[in-house]
């Protein structure tokens, strides 16, 4: 990360994804205007927290245990799991507002109440969670940034994996699905790097999907394709 900041406070963070694709149907305008605010984690931005006071996460979730989604695409996975978990709530952080709309959609047909959506970047989101609050987190099919010279903006790196480690609990479990063996390579040097171990015993480990795992439209294509899609689990070590 760079010491250089905007007047406001906030650091200069270069964004290298997309944050609009194709128009909006009317129908995901409306889930956007009718649920986003409702939804929010609370004051995450800079123009809104210049301070940069914790998130009450207590208060937005009557003190369940809080799981983090990193991106999390078109939120099937993210619907699945809070469907599947009424015990715990999960905050999604996506920056792609067409991502933010599908979700917004699967969360009225899912009708699931445990949830919290950040549309921005998680860079900021970790700026206001407050120190080991996060139980689980998961980071699936991240942008790939293929290219050698791009490596450096890939989520698996020290300006995103330091802050992840100090809000997750120890204990904590961070979960990595990619189909991208170069991807695998970097997540297995640099996690562990930040306080993580990585819990595979045997192939099986990593070759097979989480019990609880549903497939998502991204692997999907990935299969359609002919990647082998890589499942790693690494658990938060006690802080030293």
């Amino acid at each position: 990360m760079t010491d250089k900041t905007h007047s406001s406070g906030a650091p200069f963070r270069n964004f290298y994804g997309r944050r609009h694709g194709k128009s909006l149907r009317d129908s995901q305008r409306r889930y956007l205007d009718a649920d986003l605010e409702k939804l929010s984690p609370g004051a995450v931005e800079w123009d809104d927290n210049p301070d940069r006071t914790p998130l009450d996460l207590d208060g937005l979730f009557g003190g369940k245990p809080v799981w983090l989604e990193i991106g999390f695409g078109g939120g099937e996975h993210m619907v699945h799991q809070a469907a599947q978990n009424p015990q715990v709530g999960i905050i999604g952080c996506e920056p792609f507002i067409n991502g933010v709309a599908m979700l917004l959609g699967k969360i009225r047909r899912g009708g699931v109440d445990n949830v919290s959506v950040h549309p921005g970047d998680v860079r900021d989101l970790f700026d206001v969670l407050p120190d080991g609050s996060i139980d689980r987190a998961f980071l699936l099919y991240p942008d790939p940034w293929p290219k050698k010279k791009h490596h450096r903006r890939r989520f698996v790196t020290p300006e995103h994996l330091e802050p992840l480690a100090r809000v997750l609990k120890p204990g904590a479990i961070f979960r990595v699905a990619t189909d991208i063996p170069d991807y695998v390579r970097q997540t297995l040097e640099e996690v562990p790097r930040h306080g993580f171990e990585w819990l595979a015993e045997g192939p099986r480990d990593w070759r097979e999907p989480w019990d609880d795992w549903i497939s998502t439209r991204y692997e999907q294509k990935a299969l359609r394709e002919g990647r082998t899609p890589h499942y790693l689990t690494f658990r938060r070590l006690p802080k030293k």
